[in-house]
């Protein structure tokens, strides 16, 4: 009997064997230190992410912010980085560019120097990035590519730098150089000298913010381009550099990840790459695209954000996973600080990262993330284990007579569905220079010696809710602070606030689409202009506008409904779409392209006079008004069965829009 229960200890000792045993782990200073930590950070663009925040109602908006930016509160972002619009769509939607023409400077368009504004109000030494996805056409000289003529796209870019300055008091710290083809080092050069010359020497330059090579290779050979590039951005690198990379002993960054939808498994994404990125590719900063889920759901890469914050119509919003991961090392460390040279992976799964400001204060971050719960959606992420585990970490240098160290947990918890983010535990006592951790699966831990981390809450915001089914917009907004209308997220082209002097009448106020050429743009912009607004869900409904031709005999405009597509993928969306024409015809079709024809004919319609439109889609029919008079009915609607309202206009071309009504039933 007794030889029986010996057996059974040790049968049960020999199970536990890996788990009760603690791999031991040092962090040490006096071995040297790593690289110096720049931050991690949001970014607002790439495209139009942004679009739906400008709209909410205080106090929520400035709730959002704040758990955005604000320091020892939320994810207490360290960088911005905001899109140089460009008139062009660039995934979600376009934003506006401060130069629509040659001649032409605004720098109070689009949202993004608000942004900027806001963020800096609240973190004072924000790092602020700009970046151009796309050109305005006139850049590229008639051509899709915008450095044939370096000189004019580098005046632009720095046009917008100095415009940052002058108009809004932002000094903008780097710019970034992106195109999906190659980069071009002549423009990379010529950039670099107007920066100097412009007084912006402080202004640094990331190239080639997309990829690590072949800007890596030309660092390496060209001593020029050497000097203008202060550091190496890649987009979801996947936590991994090249060996090109290092040698240039350029900062790297990842300046473009996550991108992943912000349920726990993209929680666990970026819990798993914010320590790795440093780990595994020696990346010290990195920066979620995109800052805020806050456009329509239904657009490509919907909710992928650090947050979601898509209602303005009813104040909604909600604090995502991500917002609470990123506090575990943003709260606890700054630009500036250094990572040690002893940080990895764990025997059992997971990393760890420690990082000192120097001056006595260590944070240790560390994630146990499992591959199926951090899978991203880019690049492809090959198998790995993690295990349940002890670790033991031994303090040395200047670290050795640490006494105690604040400790925060998350726990994603798949199985029993019940987590719990940025939770503050009992400090940690340490004991002859050591601590010792029991880490189990999908966590991430904090331990620091700084005390001022907090978890910020506000109450709850309002209950999410649909899109009104009742909508009316005049324009009428004499001052308005942003330069787009509430709620339409424009897809191709720019609409925009427009006041008509030359029109005493009731037409004052309008919505103007001011585009007139192709930009320069990656993405597929279709080939008519059209903003967007409302319930995806919506089935029946009449959508009715006033809309003003600007351009004679060619000009056409239309409104539509049930619209199935936006973003990168608009040039092939259908719907319901009522064009009438500077011609003085009509027509109804199906797509936006215009191929499907479902009724036409003539209108009387011409350009530089008011008409009303209105479009009445139920069941599987849709009838036209004009003027309030019928003009065609009982159009066999092929398909979709839903889908958001839309203006737009036939071509790229001016056009007013005015008195936007939606009911939905």
């Amino acid at each position: 009997m007794i030889y029986k229960l010996s057996f059974a200890v040790a049968l049960c000792f020999s199970l536990c064997f890996d788990l009760c045993i603690a791999e031991s782990y040092v962090l040490d200073d006096k071995v040297g230190l790593g690289r110096t930590f720049d931050g991690i950070g949001g970014l607002s663009g790439g495209g139009a992410t942004s679009r739906l925040l400008v709209n909410y109602a205080e106090p929520y908006r400035s709730q959002i912010l704040d758990y955005l930016f604000k320091p020892n509160f939320g994810a207490s972002l360290h960088i911005l980085k905001v899109e140089i619009g460009g008139d062009a769509q660039t995934t979600d939607g376009t934003e506006p560019s401060h130069m629509h023409y040659e001649n032409d400077e605004n720098f109070f368009r689009g949202y993004e120097w608000w942004l900027m504004r806001e963020a800096k109000k609240r973190n004072p030494n924000i790092t602020l990035i700009g970046l151009p996805w796309a050109f305005p056409g006139w850049v590229g000289h008639g051509k899709n590519w915008p450095y044939d003529f370096p000189d004019i796209t580098a005046s632009y870019v720095v046009s917008w730098i100095l415009g940052a300055k002058h108009y809004h008091d932002l000094n903008i710290d780097y710019v970034g150089i992106w195109n999906e083809r190659n980069f071009d080092s002549k423009y990379i050069k010529l950039l670099r000298y107007t920066l100097d010359k412009s007084g912006l020497e402080r202004v640094r330059i990331i190239a080639s913010d997309n990829l690590w090579q072949p800007i890596t290779y030309s660092l390496c050979v060209d001593q020029e381009l050497a000097e203008a590039v202060d550091v190496i951005g890649a987009h979801y690198p996947g936590t991994t550099t090249v060996i090109e990379a290092l040698k240039t002993q350029k900062k790297l960054w990842s300046s473009e990840d996550y991108s992943t939808f912000n349920d726990e498994v993209g929680g666990g994404c970026w819990a798993r790459i914010l320590n790795q990125n440093y780990v595994n590719g020696l990346m010290t900063a990195t920066i979620s695209w995109n800052l805020v889920a806050s456009y329509y759901e239904d657009l490509p890469f919907g909710r992928d954000g650090l947050m979601t914050a898509e209602e303005p119509w009813t104040g909604n919003y909600v604090v995502e996973s991500p917002i609470w991961i990123t506090a575990h090392t943003t709260q606890f460390s700054q630009p500036g600080w250094t990572y040690l040279q002893t940080v990895g992976h764990l025997v059992h799964g997971g990393s760890y990262v420690a990082l000192t400001d120097s001056n006595g204060n260590l944070t240790v971050v560390i994630e146990t993330m499992t591959h199926d719960h951090s899978v991203c959606i880019r690049p492809p992420l090959l198998p790995f284990n993690v295990t349940a585990q002890n670790v033991t970490f031994q303090l040395k240098g200047s670290f050795a007579s640490i006494k105690e160290l604040q400790v925060w947990q998350s726990r994603f918890d798949f199985k029993t569905k019940k987590p719990f983010f940025f939770k503050k535990l009992s400090p940690f006592k340490i004991s002859d220079g050591s601590f010792t951790l029991s880490l189990d699966v999908d966590e991430v831990y904090t331990l620091t010696t700084i005390s001022t981390g907090l978890k910020g809450t506000y109450p709850d915001p309002p209950t999410s809710g649909p899109f009104p089914k009742v909508y009316f917009d005049d324009f009428n907004v004499a001052n308005p602070s942003f330069s787009e209308a509430p709620d339409f997220a424009d897809q191709t082209g720019v609409f925009e606030y427009y006041i008509n002097l030359t029109d005493p009448g009731p037409h004052v106020f309008t919505l103007r689409q001011v585009v007139t050429q192709m930009p320069v743009t990656w993405a597929t912009d279709a080939d008519q202009t059209i903003s967007i607004i409302g319930d995806y869900k919506w089935q029946n409904l009449t959508v009715t506008c006033d809309v003003f031709m600007e351009t004679v005999k060619t000009g056409g405009v239309f409104i539509a409904a049930r619209v199935d597509k936006g973003g990168q993928s608009v040039r092939s969306a259908k719907g319901v779409f009522f064009w009438v024409f500077a011609d003085g015809s009509y027509k109804v079709t199906n797509d936006l392209v215009g191929k499907t024809v479902l009724a036409e004919g003539l209108s009387g319609t011409r350009a530089y006079g008011w008409h009303t439109l209105t479009l009445t889609v139920e069941g599987q029919y849709a009838t036209g008004l004009l003027n309030g008079y019928p003009l065609w009915k009982d159009a066999v609607v092929l398909g979709p069965k839903n889908g958001w309202a839309a203006i737009g206009t036939h071509s790229f071309e001016l056009a007013q829009f005015d008195n936007f009504a939606v009911e939905a039933k």
